[in-house]
């Protein structure tokens, strides 16, 4: 089985490795140095998220659908194709948008779907298939090996991008992304090796149930408890998720940071969250769930504002004591509103909740993203200062992040239910991860 583990972190890897480039060296150069609406790139980098609610037909559509014997890896490999081909093509989008927009828009339509499409084909497909494999009673074993993997994997290819572009060159660049898919695809190859045994029956075994949107919704819109908490999640992860298309072009701005500078930025942000994580998991059922959930939001929220300090003093040392905050912050919030996540789940209709928080966790993305990119180009416009435009964002999270800690102390788990069934905390680690 450790084979097997292995496998499927090498298939976890290789998507994460091609949504680095994207989220960071290509947002960067196509905001600061093409000039290209942060809007923009935010509405594109967001197309994962518009089309997560794919998903559940997905899943359902290839429990129903096997290729030569075969339920899951067909469209593992589809989507990891999809996934290369997005990164191969979007740096030349980038650079097309600035010669043609008209051109450019739509072919980063076409790039970034590719992208968007792919990560969810292959997403759901390769974390049934560790459901299957694993079973019950290894599935805890199975996620934690992916979701460690995945989580170096991000820091090693961040870190490799950031000297592949040293010094800065648009063919630097190109190079460095056709590396990482080729990378990617070959990892991902070696993982379905021999992976997935072909069914010998077209019997449909599945173990959940799945749901549509608006049962999710009506889980959470039924429940006053459920619905505070969902508009937490939304204030909370819209703040922490959504400096991710804007950070980078943020060092730039400020201090002048190189390609390569602003690159390591992920890869410092990522090594404190690992930390935090590790360290939320050792106070798991030492400290209230509720107590490390809320010194990771005002962590983050500290983050934020020594970020907004650096900007106005222009000092390289506060915007990184500013970006380790936010790291530990958003890795100790992270693992422990999961567990109050799970404390909201009604035994017997796990499915549905995890469902329902799973959306919220996207729309919560998109949101961010979008939010931070308009506000950013809307500032920037009346001030003439692409500076005020970043620092009103991060106030703005700040603030964000500020209601939410609040709403946190409002939220009575035991009026929500009397008992949940609660994973593993390597199984929390995974969701978040996702």
């Amino acid at each position: 089985m450790l084979r097997k583990r292995i496998q499927l972190g090498l298939i976890h890897v290789a998507v994460a490795m091609t949504l680095v480039p994207i989220n960071s060296t290509l947002n960067r150069v196509m905001i600061k140095e093409l000039a290209i609406s942060a809007t923009l790139v935010a509405l594109l980098a967001s197309l994962p998220y518009l089309f997560s609610p794919i998903q559940v037909a997905i899943g359902s559509y290839s429990d129903r659908h096997p290729i030569f014997g075969l339920r899951r890896t067909p469209y593992i490999l589809a989507g990891l194709i999809l996934c290369v081909i997005g990164v191969l093509g979007s740096p030349q989008v980038a650079f097309l948008m600035s010669d043609n927009f008209g051109l450019g828009i739509l072919a980063g339509i076409g790039a970034f779907g590719a992208w968007g499409m792919g990560y969810n084909l292959s997403s759901v497909s390769y974390l049934s298939l560790a459901s299957e494999l694993s079973g019950e009673d290894g599935r805890g074993k199975t996620i934690a090996t992916m979701w460690f993997m995945m989580i170096v994997s991000i820091i090693g290819t961040a870190i490799g991008i950031s000297r592949m572009v040293d010094p800065y060159t648009p063919a630097a660049m190109i190079r460095a992304f056709e590396i990482v898919g080729a990378s990617a695809l070959a990892l991902g190859l070696l993982g379905l090796l021999w992976l997935e045994p072909r069914s010998k029956t077209d019997s449909i075994q599945t173990h959940a149930e799945a749901y549509t949107v608006k049962q999710m919704m009506s889980a959470i819109l039924d429940n006053p408890v459920a619905k505070l908490f969902f508009i937490y999640l939304l204030l909370l992860l819209a703040a922490l998720l959504g400096q991710d298309v804007l950070l980078e072009p943020f060092g730039a701005e400020a201090f002048g940071m190189t390609v390569t500078e602003t690159t390591r930025i992920t890869s410092l942000w990522g090594t404190f969250v690992l930390v935090a994580i590790i360290i939320a998991g050792l106070l798991e059922g030492r400290v209230s769930k509720r107590i490390v959930a809320q010194a990771g939001n005002l962590g983050a929220l500290a983050g934020f504002i020594v970020i907004v300090v650096s900007g106005f003093s222009r000092s390289l040392g506060i915007f990184y004591t500013g970006v380790t905050l936010l790291g530990i912050g958003t890795g100790l919030s992270t693992v422990a509103n999961l567990s109050l996540m799970f404390d909201l789940t009604v035994a017997g209709n796990v499915g549905l909740y995890i469902g329902a928080w799973g959306f919220s966790n996207a729309m919560s993305r998109l949101t961010g993203s979008l939010l931070g990119g308009i506000v950013r180009d809307g500032v920037t416009q009346v001030t003439d200062q692409a500076l005020s435009g970043y620092m009103v964002v991060f106030g703005i999270e700040a603030l964000m992040l500020a209601i939410a800690a609040v709403i946190l102390g409002r939220i009575d788990v035991s009026a929500f239910k009397q008992k949940a069934i609660e994973p593993s905390f390597v199984e929390k680690v995974a969701l978040a991860a996702e």
